[in-house]
C-alpha cells in the first residue's frame, strides 16, 4: 500500500505507457528494451498524468499510485506548484516513426480551452535521438493565409505548401503551437510537452487503418490555428553552446529543456517544483538523499522538491524539462 505521509522521497520512477500507431514500429523494443505490445507502437509515455496515458509509480513508497494521484494527494512534493489550470503540466514522451506521423498542427491554450473542453494547448519541443540516413521533418508552411492554405490542401499541392528538411541525430525543434509539423519515418524523438493531447490532422497519407477505415482529418480546425507569421526553420541544428555538460535547448513560457551529459561524475541541482529527468543513452548511477539508483537508456523519473543535490555518475545521456521561473 502506497505510504502517502512519506518523507524524503527525493525521486520517483514511472512505469511507461504505451500507444500503437499506424505509423509506429518496434524500436521502443529494440533500442530501449521496453516489453511493448505486439503490433506498430510509436509511442511511449514516460512522465504523464494525462488521463490518456497516466503513468503508475514503480518502487519506493508510493508504488502503485499513478501519477495524477501523487500530484492531487501530495502537492508539496511539487512545490505546491500550481499546475497548469490545477493539472500536472509537462507530459514526457519518445516517438518511434517507422513511418511519417500525420501532417498536424496544434492549438494553443485560448483555443483549445474554447473548443476542446477547457483543454490545455499543446507547446511542445523534439530531440532527435536517432535519425536514419535521409531522414526529413515537415515544419513550418508556405500558405500566406487561411484561403490560400485550405486551397493547396484540397489540391494535394503538399511540395508547396509544406517545408521539408533535413533531420539528422542530435537535432532539436521547438514546435509552437500553429505550427504545421510531422516527424517523418526512421526517427526516434524524445517529447517534451504541454500535458496535452489535442491534434488536428491536415494529411495523412490517404493511410488505412486495420478496420479499412481513414483517420479523421480536422482541416478547419486547422484552418483556425495555423500561424500564418512563423518563418519556417531550414535546420535543427544545435547551435546552444555546452556548459560544464549542459546544453539549454530551449526556454519558453511552459518548460525549460536541457541537455545534460555526464562522463564519469557530475552534481546537478534540482531546485524547481519538479524536474523530468530521460536518460537515452549510457549506463551509471544517480544517488539523492543518501540512496543510490541504477540508471539506463530508457529510464525516467521525477526529481521532486525534496530531492536537493542529484549526484550522477558513469556515462549518461540524458534530456531534462522543468517550468521556467
Amino acid at each position: 500500500m502506497a505510504q502517502l505521509d512519506a518523507e524524503n522521497v527525493g525521486l520517483v520512477f514511472m512505469k511507461p505507457v504505451f500507444v500503437k500507431k499506424i505509423w509506429g514500429g518496434r524500436k521502443l523494443a529494440t533500442e530501449f528494451g521496453y516489453t511493448i505490445p505486439d503490433g506498430n507502437v510509436g509511442e511511449c509515455w514516460a512522465i504523464s498524468a494525462h488521463p490518456a496515458g497516466d503513468c503508475a509509480i514503480e518502487g519506493g513508497p508510493f508504488e502503485g499510485l499513478h501519477l495524477d494521484e501523487l500530484w492531487a494527494a501530495r502537492r508539496d512534493l511539487f512545490g505546491n506548484c500550481l499546475g497548469d489550470r490545477g493539472k500536472f503540466p509537462l507530459l514526457i514522451k519518445i516517438l518511434d516513426t517507422h513511418e511519417s506521423l500525420s501532417v498536424q498542427v496544434h492549438p494553443g491554450d485560448v483555443y483549445a480551452a474554447e473548443h476542446e473542453n477547457g483543454s490545455l494547448g499543446k507547446k511542445e519541443c523534439w530531440y532527435i535521438v536517432h535519425a536514419d540516413p535521409g531522414s526529413q521533418i515537415i515544419i513550418g508552411q508556405h500558405a500566406k493565409n487561411a484561403d490560400e492554405f485550405r486551397k493547396m490542401v484540397e489540391a494535394g499541392d503538399w511540395d508547396r505548401l509544406l517545408n521539408k528538411i533535413p533531420v539528422k541525430t542530435g537535432d532539436f525543434f521547438a514546435v509552437n503551437p500553429g505550427t504545421i509539423h510531422a516527424l517523418c519515418g526512421g526517427c526516434l524523438a524524445i517529447e517534451t510537452q504541454q500535458s496535452s493531447d489535442i491534434t488536428y490532422r491536415v494529411y495523412d497519407y490517404d493511410r488505412v487503418q486495420p478496420d479499412g477505415t481513414k483517420r479523421e482529418l480536422h482541416i478547419e480546425q486547422a484552418c483556425d490555428v495555423v500561424d500564418f507569421s512563423q518563418v519556417p526553420p531550414t535546420s535543427g541544428e544545435v547551435t546552444a553552446p555546452e556548459v560544464d555538460g549542459v546544453t539549454e535547448l530551449m526556454r519558453c513560457d511552459k518548460f525549460v529543456v536541457d541537455r545534460i551529459r555526464v562522463k564519469e561524475a557530475k552534481s546537478v541541482d534540482q531546485k524547481w517544483p519538479f524536474m523530468c529527468v530521460s536518460v537515452y543513452g549510457g549506463e551509471g548511477l544517480v544517488k539523492v538523499l543518501g540512496k543510490e539508483y541504477p540508471l539506463k537508456k530508457g529510464s525516467h523519473f521525477l526529481a521532486l522538491s525534496d530531492a536537493g543535490t542529484m549526484e550522477f555518475s558513469g556515462e549518461l545521456s540524458m534530456i531534462t524539462s522543468h517550468l521556467p521561473e
